[in-house]
Formats: structure tokens, C-alpha cells, sequence
């Protein structure tokens, strides 16, 4: 895939999508699929809520005032993490998996790094589906209208969707979720020291 930071890639699209509002730069399980389909966006949202208790019960702060249960919490929550694992793996022996891709995500929208043009025309309505966080073998659907399509000049193209509008909870979830993953790649680098 390409070596292109963001800022590198000027396209009106990219403008509309991310420009002044969050956004994160990550690497997700995901594909998008031309045509509407049935989805249910209560499950997205449902997904992204349980994700976010989960993560955010797990006290990233670092220090902890429970005591001594602190210690068996922790043991609890390793065995939950390695069962979680094994469940992951086998629900991908079983399903298809979605390919790794390199993507831009804000609460308006997705650009995809895609190894070929879809040759899907601006205004098409799709369904991208992505796995949310790499330890939760599940996925959600969202709906979209391609923006457009371009080739990123490495043999890959970019292609940028554009959320279909929703309901008041699924928006919330989503941009907990995208601060969660934010913040998270904000930390990273300054681990990395970039």
C-alpha cells in the first residue's frame, strides 16, 4: 500500500471529509460493498457502545486506587483478553475474513486504500463494513455515498465514502470511538518520539 502521509494527498474529497473535524489514521479489517443493503444500524451503534465500555473500564491512566482487587481484576481481565483471542480466531476459521486496509475515518467519513478501482461513480450508495478494534472479531455496517475514486500513484487507489445521515446515538458512538482511537495513535507517536 502507499507510503502517503495525509497530508500529502490533496483531493476535494479529502477536504470535505476531514478537514476541521477529528479524524485518525489507522490500519482496520474493512471492505466496501457497492449497492444498499438491509443494515441495522442499532447493532453498530450497539457494537461501538460495548466497545467503549470495555475499553474505557480497563483504566488506561495507569495508576489504579482499588487495592488489592486490583491484582485479581487484572488476572480476570488477561483470561477475558486471551479467551477473546481464541474466540476471534476461531470465528475467523469459520467467516470470511476483511482484508487489512490503511484508512482516514472522521464522523463525516472513510477514505479506503484499496488495492484496485471499484469503478464505482460519485453519488453511488455502498456499505462499508470494518472491524471497529483488533480485539473483537465483529464488524459494523455503515452506509454510504461515494465521493470519489482516485489512484493513489502506487498502484492502489483511494476511495472516499461519505456517511448516509444517522441517528443521534450512532453518531455519539462514533466520535467516542474515533477519540478512543485518536487519542490512541496520539500516545503512539509520542512513544515512537515522531
Amino acid at each position: 500500500m502507499s507510503e502517503l502521509r495525509p497530508s500529502d494527498i490533496h483531493h476535494p474529497a479529502e477536504s470535505e471529509l476531514f478537514d476541521e473535524t477529528l479524524s485518525c489514521d489507522v490500519a482496520l479489517p474493512a471492505e466496501f460493498r457497492l449497492g444498499s443493503s438491509v443494515i441495522r444500524p442499532g447493532s453498530a451503534e450497539t457494537l461501538l457502545r460495548s466497545v467503549a465500555l470495555v475499553e474505557d473500564s480497563r483504566g488506561d491512566d495507569g495508576h489504579d486506587d482499588r487495592g488489592e482487587s486490583s491484582t485479581q481484576l487484572q488476572r480476570l481481565e488477561a483470561k477475558l483478553d486471551l479467551t477473546m483471542v481464541l474466540l476471534g480466531r476461531l470465528v475467523r476459521q469459520s467467516a470470511q475474513d476483511l482484508d487489512l486496509r490503511p484508512l482516514r475515518w472522521s464522523r463525516r467519513g472513510i477514505r479506503l486504500e484499496l488495492g484496485a478501482r471499484t469503478g464505482a461513480p460519485a453519488g453511488s450508495l455502498g456499505v462499508i463494513r470494518l472491524q471497529p478494534c483488533d480485539w473483537l472479531p465483529d464488524h459494523i455496517d455503515l452506509p454510504v455515498t461515494v465521493l470519489a475514486e482516485a489512484a493513489t500513484g502506487a498502484g492502489s487507489c483511494f476511495l472516499w465514502l461519505r456517511f448516509a445521515p444517522m441517528s443521534d446515538g450512532l453518531e455519539m458512538a462514533l466520535e467516542r470511538h474515533l477519540f478512543r482511537l485518536h487519542r490512541r495513535q496520539v500516545a503512539d507517536s509520542r512513544r515512537r518520539g515522531l
